[in-house]
């Protein structure tokens, strides 16, 4: 658990007034100024004696600059050689390459075999150390030690907390189209580490994450059978949920954990139901002659949000966690499906489908101020980054084999391919690992 285990650095012998003080600087990011143009930020190789330094680095620049709201700069351009992260820096020399952030550290070996690495960010022009940690962890968590810095750096920079220490499980699709193969699999939110969770052998859909356990739940054809599992991942422990008749729909968990709501079919028509994860008792909350489906929890569980057809065609309705007080709060033109309550609980994204093409966008929960973030021949399935900010989703380009992830920010201009060793479907995000 290295996320918990961390210090602040100690200022060296004879300059801790000098770096010990945290910078009240001018190094800041307004991320709800809209389209915010990135900082620019010298990212050094932290000194190692072997290859770790580095790659730790490249894994920092690479998440900050994915953000779109960092800018690091080319090594090649850099003044000063840094030797001792210790040591204050020649802010000149960073000034001079247009740094208004300089990040610095060390990664070292314990006695104990355990990795400790520590790092420094600098305020260029202010002059003053900004923040500094060192962790202790395990040398196979080094690319995990990578994305919690990339977090600390994110946070005191934006006022916000980082989404870089998390995992996004999907449905790994490969094969030909006629033979498709699905897979339930996990991966680093970056796309490294990935890591298959079922055997390919039967179709599996719609895979959602625990927001507080290393649990996910996921619909799955074993057997011929539509059913509801759940997954303990660091186990590999599998459980059905329940067998219920006919087609069982987009399970999700409740923001406590304790609870999954999905949408059964009976009779022609599908309804909304929950289900008690302790007691297995199952409660109908709507109950129309419609399609209701793809329901989404509210973050503080009072409120849902669902796709009916109930007005002829596909729309977002919201209701109270009950089930009273159902409104539809979308009205454009076209269908809306797939809505996804924000962790911030802000907004709702969404999928679009509207003159030929699908879009991902974001609405009020009260429906107003619709925002299309990105569009084409297919895209679907928005999960969102724990902060709020960031959307993954998959799309399938026209005349392409299979789809892909992509992540958006909420500006829309900082669209980012996630690169899978297969194609890639239903994304659904973790939430920040402890």
């Amino acid at each position: 658990m290295i996320r918990r285990n961390f210090l602040g650095l100690m200022a060296t012998a004879g300059t801790a007034a000098a770096l010990s003080t945290p910078a009240r600087a001018a190094v800041e990011i307004n991320i709800n100024k809209g389209n915010v143009q990135p900082l620019p930020i010298a990212i050094t190789d932290f000194l190692s004696n072997n290859d770790l330094g580095p790659q730790i680095s490249q894994v920092i620049a690479a998440d900050l600059q994915r953000s779109g709201l960092f800018a690091p700069i080319n090594k090649q351009a850099f003044i000063e050689k840094i030797s001792d992260p210790n040591a204050q820096p020649r802010f000149d020399d960073w000034k001079a390459i247009n740094a208004q952030a300089l990040l610095v550290g060390r990664v070292s070996r314990e006695g104990d075999g355990r990795l400790r690495a520590e790092f420094r960010l600098w305020d260029t022009y202010a002059g003053a150390q900004m923040t500094g940690q060192q962790f202790f962890t395990q040398p196979e968590n080094w690319r995990r030690l990578a994305h919690i810095i990339a977090d600390a750096i994110y946070e005191r920079v934006t006022g916000e907390k980082g989404y870089f220490d998390t995992r996004v499980v999907f449905v790994s699709e490969s094969g030909p189209k006629t033979q498709r193969v699905r897979q339930l699999a996990i991966m680093d939110q970056d796309g490294f580490n990935v890591r298959m969770l079922t055997n390919g052998k039967d179709l599996v859909l719609t895979p959602r994450f625990s927001p507080n356990r290393q649990e996910v739940t996921y619909m799955s054809f074993e057997g011929g059978q539509p059913r509801v599992y759940l997954l303990q991942l660091e186990t590999g422990q599998r459980e059905v949920v329940g067998n219920f008749p006919g087609m069982t729909f987009a399970p999700r968990f409740s923001p406590d954990g304790q609870r999954v709501i999905m949408s059964l079919q009976q009779d022609g028509n599908a309804n909304i139901y929950t289900m008690d994860l302790r007691s297995r008792t199952t409660t109908r909350i709507t109950s129309t002659a419609a399609i209701d489906t793809s329901p989404s929890y509210s973050p503080d569980g009072r409120r849902i949000c669902f796709e009916s057809d109930r007005g002829g065609r596909q729309q977002i309705y919201v209701m109270g966690a009950d089930g009273s007080g159902q409104q539809r709060i979308s009205f454009g033109d076209g269908s809306y499906s797939t809505p996804v309550w924000s962790p911030r609980g802000d907004l709702i994204a969404f999928t679009k489908q509207s003159a030929g093409k699908f879009a991902i966008g974001v609405m009020k929960p009260d429906g107003s101020g619709e925002r299309i973030l990105t569009s084409g021949f297919h895209n679907e399935g928005p999960t969102w980054a724990p902060n709020g900010r960031v959307i993954m989703f998959f799309r399938q380009n026209a005349g392409a084999s299979g789809p892909q992830l992509y992540s958006i920010d909420l500006t829309g201009y900082n669209e980012q391919a996630i690169k899978t060793p297969a194609f890639g479907s239903d994304p659904a995000w973790s939430p920040l690992l402890e």
